[in-house]
């Protein structure tokens, strides 16, 4: 299939930064946001650290209507999805309804209103439940809520995969376009940094219980000791590139160029892992060999045995050291699914400013023979980059983007 999607339109909201410049700076300067979890007291539990969003206050972006109606994750995602169609200069009332569609993918649902709810059905009783518990809680509404506020009717749909549905969720959107539909946004923005989102993700046993923030989130350290959650994401505007032309699109970040995903056998079975085939179908997917990529955005699990596995995928596509690879996601917390997209919202920042963000904290084991890049931004000239995302259960996802008009072999 010849249909080129690009990315017009970038929308970030993260621990580091609200809006594109301001994550940016934040990641290029190594600044944290992991700090000691205020949205509620975590003393009672193990872990208590969190990439939260500050200076947010949804009364200053959206109508007071769609307060009562939507959950923290739902705010935070109806304003990148302004923010991301106004970087497009698209203003989705001007656009025929049925040329736009919405993708997103979602980790937990609204948990913050869900678990407010119960607590008015436990301690007053149903007739206190919000009528709007039917849906804030639900994975599919933020496709749902950005679509009827902007008026959208093409494609809609949500992914659920955990950490790698951000990836899936935008290649679901480029499969739309391929089949002619004008533009998608999509991506995904999650938020569930409540006394309940925090009990369910506790099960995982992957929390760092680090009290120390700098020392909380370590991917391929000797110290890592399990991840720091957050919230937030981004949403990208992607079009199909005629359409975008016509449209007389400002700006294009770059293009979707390949994508794949896998599934890893179960704990007890011999199989391998399958990360690297996922890498491995991105790059066919994208007409792309290993050598031409410049920067690989990794998953970053800090579980050591999963670190191991994704070292290994890494150097059996590229070789020892073939590729310089970071994990920008130490400064906000692992996003679930928001974690993905703004790491492909870096990735397209990175082929904009030629400059790959820094990985925070960690110290490079000398067990893994990767190239990663600490302590300061690097500069680089780059036409192309990887995005990997894994999620549990066993989802992989691999992204290929590369620079707007980047020639690949033929």
């Amino acid at each position: 299939m010849s249909t080129t999607t690009l990315v017009t339109g970038l929308g970030v909201v993260a621990p580091t930064g609200l809006g594109i410049e301001e994550y940016w700076s934040a990641t290029l300067a190594g600044r944290s946001a992991i700090r000691r979890v205020t949205h509620f007291d975590p003393s009672p539990y193990p872990a208590r650290l969190a990439g939260e969003i500050s200076g947010f206050t949804a009364a200053d972006h959206l109508p007071g209507r769609l307060l009562p109606q939507t959950d923290r994750m739902t705010r935070l995602a109806l304003v990148a999805a302004d923010w991301a169609f106004a970087d497009a200069g698209a203003v989705p009332s001007e656009l025929p309804a049925y040329d736009v569609g919405v993708i997103t993918a979602s980790h937990s649902g609204g948990f913050e209103f869900g678990q407010n709810e119960l607590r008015a059905l436990w301690s007053k009783g149903g007739q206190y439940v919000s009528a709007y518990q039917s849906f804030a809680w639900f994975y599919a509404v933020n496709s749902g809520q950005i679509s009827i506020r902007s008026g959208l009717r093409g494609p809609s749909s949500v992914v659920v995969s955990d950490q790698a549905g951000g990836l899936d969720a935008i290649a679901q959107a480029r499969r739309q376009i391929r089949k002619g539909t004008g533009m998608v946004i999509s991506g995904a923005v999650d938020a569930s940094i409540c006394p309940w989102g925090w009990v369910a993700q506790l099960t995982s046993g992957r929390l760092s219980t680090s009290e120390t923030p700098e020392q909380a989130y370590l991917p391929f350290d000797d110290r890592a000791a399990g991840h720091v959650p957050g919230e937030g994401g981004a949403l990208l505007v992607l079009e199909e590139a005629a359409y975008a032309r016509r449209r007389g699109a400002p700006r294009v970040y770059g293009e979707i160029a390949g994508h794949a995903s896998t599934l890893d056998p179960g704990p007890d079975s011999d199989r391998a892992p399958t990360l690297q085939n996922a890498v491995e179908l991105a790059l066919e997917d994208a007409g792309m060999t290993a050598d031409e990529i410049g920067v690989v955005f990794a998953d970053a699990a800090a579980v050591p045995a999963l670190d191991q596995a994704e070292a290994e995928a890494i150097i059996k596509v590229f070789g020892p050291r073939g590729v310089p690879v970071t994990a920008p996601k130490t400064m906000t917390g692992r996003l679930y699914s928001g974690a993905a997209p703004l790491d492909l919202a870096a990735a397209f920042l990175s082929l904009r400013d030629q400059v790959i963000p820094p990985t925070t904290g960690s110290i490079p084991s000398g067990k893994y023979e990767i190239d990663l890049v600490t302590g300061a931004p690097r500069p680089a000239a780059l036409r192309s980059a990887l995005v990997l995302a894994r999620g549990h259960g066993g989802f992989n996802s691999a992204m290929v983007v590369r620079a707007a008009g980047a020639r690949t072999r033929s």
